[in-house]
């Protein structure tokens, strides 16, 4: 269906009836990817099951980035900044706050590997510093701008941070990422090769239909925001929330039968990957057709991201959990919301 409208889309323009049946299509067909990949990622295990999913949702994220800035290309230095720091808060207060509020509310207190929480924390941290904060201080150019050199640098380096940390996740140090107890869901029987290669071969489809669409519907979305009187950042806060919807979901749902590792490893391995794969792609991009790209935050975002990864620090740095944590991080979530709506 979703190919159908953006076929539809192509022919007969987006307004009226067609924009609400692609902006429906868009959100079924963002559920039907994940749940593809997460079929794919049951025949692979864990942890490359959560890293399967991660790295789905960033493909989506990077192709509708790349796709609007290619689209209006003056208008949107900004663009890859604001989304990418829109899902760092998205995740990392949104998506584990309210896994630490629901998975504390039904199980009192949940437990996790600390020493893999530990780890994606410290890559984290570098790869938000390094593309996000250092642009203010080192910029040679008028605006938080990285020079050409330094922009080729800073991508690799977060190719590097964040390839070193699949392999640590997946070969070196696998254990540090495996639940502490698998529970009832660990035992159900992985599906068969033919099933897996038939959700692969979806899952590839849904893509390509979701940055379609969301591309022919990115004018409709802009003018709303517009007509809402809103700042252009909120654009980015869009993009990030429509990805991360259904990967919230499947953390809330892994929260929910007290598998907290589960929820951290979707969470903390798509926001790296958010970072470690979107920051080089969307580099190349701004290279290639001479784009400038605006990487360095604002004091107000500045001050909201330290404040992020000191709580995250300091909560996730027991490897047990409660409400409480859950709550802090939902407030932070809740002043990142009002003053992107009222700077």
């Amino acid at each position: 269906m979703a190919w159908v409208i953006l076929l539809t889309t192509f022919f007969a323009g987006v307004g009226g009836l067609i924009a609400a049946a692609a902006g429906i299509a868009l959100i079924a067909t963002v559920f039907a990817a994940v749940y593809h990949a997460e079929v794919v990622a049951h025949r692979t295990g864990e942890p490359f099951g959560t890293l399967v999913l991660a790295l789905a949702v960033t493909i989506i994220e990077v192709a509708l980035i790349v796709s609007v800035m290619i689209s209006a290309p003056a208008e949107k230095a900004g663009l890859a900044r604001d989304t990418v720091f829109a899902a760092v808060m998205i995740v990392m207060n949104g998506i584990i706050g309210l896994c630490l509020l629901w998975g504390g509310v039904r199980h009192h207190e949940q437990g996790f590997q600390l020493q893999g929480a530990s780890a994606a924390l410290a890559v984290l941290a570098a790869l938000t510093t390094l593309t996000m904060v250092v642009p203010n201080v080192v910029a040679t150019s008028v605006g938080p701008m990285f020079s050409t050199p330094q922009l080729i640098f800073a991508g690799i380096v977060s190719l590097v941070l964040y390839i070193s940390f699949v392999f640590v996740q997946t070969v070196r140090h696998r254990d540090y990422f495996l639940p502490l107890d698998a529970g009832e869901e660990g035992h159900l029987p992985p599906p068969s090769n033919r099933t897996a290669g038939v959700s692969l071969g979806l899952l590839f489809a849904a893509l390509v239909a979701v940055v379609g669409l969301a591309k022919s519907l990115t004018p409709t979305v802009e003018a709303g925001i517009a007509w809402l009187g809103v700042p252009k950042a909120v654009v980015g806060i869009v993009i990030a929330a429509v990805v991360l919807l259904p990967e919230c979901l499947a953390a809330l749902r892994a929260a929910q039968a007290n598998r907290l590792q589960t929820s951290l490893n979707l969470s903390l391995g798509s926001i790296l990957a958010a970072i470690g794969l979107t920051i080089p792609a969307v580099a190349l991009v701004s290279i290639v057709i001479g784009q400038p790209l605006a990487l360095g935050l604002d004091d107000k975002d500045q001050t909201l991201l330290v404040l992020t990864l000191i709580v995250s620090v300091i909560t996730l740095g027991t490897g047990r959990t409660t409400v409480l944590q859950g709550i802090v991080h939902l407030v932070i979530f809740a002043v990142f919301l009002f003053f992107a709506a009222v700077p």
